[in-house]
């Protein structure tokens, strides 16, 4: 597998199940989450800028623009939108294609992962415009310098600090984690999509 720069191995303890439009999974679990991708002008430039990075057979997993983390059994989830990290029923996918990417982790882990989410609600976290910038500037000049503002998130970066609390490690800063590195890392399969 080559490498998109993040450095990382993927982790072999995961289930990935496609979820096609209409349908929804029987079971949901906190502490697994979702990837998906959207077709707005915000959407079609998260992918455009992660195809800026990822090169060679690693392209495959630059489709998804969106990542949204469980938090409860009934489908409930947190995710960082551009008003902020909230929480949000697992019904609002319904009209859109989605990978459910199911971790392999113990119930402590798993609410761990989901006390994040909330915590993350709690805080009133904003949507990490500034690491969006990071992420931008880093595209465009190569630069390995990197910032973030405390209490601010992106979809994928929640996501991915989420996960650290079931002992993934990630060589590339969580915060700054795109949904194509979570997809890379969890091998969440750009064909599966079509």
């Amino acid at each position: 597998m080559t490498s998109n720069g993040a450095g990382f191995q993927p982790v072999e303890r995961t289930r990935v199940e496609l979820y096609p439009a209409g349908v929804q999974p029987d079971r949901w679990q906190p502490g697994d989450f979702l990837l998906t991708r959207g077709d707005s002008v915000t959407a079609a430039l998260i992918r455009f800028g992660q195809r800026l990075r990822i090169h060679g057979e690693d392209r495959r997993y630059t489709c998804w623009n969106h990542a949204a983390l469980v938090v409860g059994a009934d489908g409930l989830l947190v995710e960082a939108l551009g008003a902020g990290v909230q929480v949000s029923p697992a019904s609002k996918y319904h009209g859109r294609a989605y990978h459910l990417v199911r971790i392999r982790a113990d119930e402590q882990d798993r609410r761990e992962v989901a006390e994040f989410g909330q915590w993350a609600v709690q805080q009133h976290c904003r949507y990490g415009f500034a690491t969006i910038a990071s992420v931008a500037l880093t595209l465009l000049t190569g630069a390995k310098f990197s910032f973030f503002i405390e209490g601010q998130l992106i979809c994928s970066g929640l996501v991915a600090r989420a996960q650290e609390r079931t002992g993934v490690l990630f060589s590339r800063d969580p915060a700054h984690m795109s949904p194509a590195d979570l997809a890379k890392y969890y091998r969440v399969e750009e064909a599966l999509v079509r």
